[in-house]
């Protein structure tokens, strides 16, 4: 199985507002960044998307190392909300259905194409993925700003 790691971040300004995520894939020696924006979204959407647009560029199941500054993704898959969830209905403790549900469940299905250690990293620290992805995040509001 090939072994790619992943750094991702979601930036929104305004909180919904203008998002942006950005991720860089890394095979052996290969880097590729990607990018993206959307209009009247939140951090997490666009923390969340970052996963999964890097994700569906796997074009077969791989290890993953997939590394990011949100608590909210990471804890998704490492302290087992995405399985409490789907067990209820895709409904969290207090019987509400799960914010961003569809980006959820579409990582959860990428979940369970490719084998993922999910790493939460300090965020706007000394980490040069990391920062590079909310660089790329960022970016993207930018650009997109009208």
């Amino acid at each position: 199985m090939k072994k790619v790691i992943i750094y991702t971040d979601g930036a929104c300004s305004g909180n919904p507002g203008d998002g942006g995520w950005g991720a860089v894939l890394k095979y052996g020696a290969i880097e590729k960044e990607i990018s993206g924006f959307e209009k009247d979204t939140t951090n997490n959407k666009m923390e969340l998307k970052a996963a999964i647009e890097a994700l569906k560029l796997l074009k077969e199941p791989c290890e993953v190392e997939l590394y990011s500054d949100s608590a909210y993704l990471v804890n998704g898959f490492n302290q087992n909300w995405v399985r409490n969830w789907k067990f209820n209905g895709w409904r969290n403790s207090s019987k509400e259905e799960v914010k961003n549900i569809e980006l959820w469940k579409e990582l959860d299905r990428l979940n369970n194409v490719h084998n993922i250690k999910w790493i939460k990293v300090k965020g706007h620290s000394d980490n040069e993925y990391n920062n590079r992805c909310d660089l790329l995040a960022t970016s993207e509001i930018k650009k997109n700003r009208q």
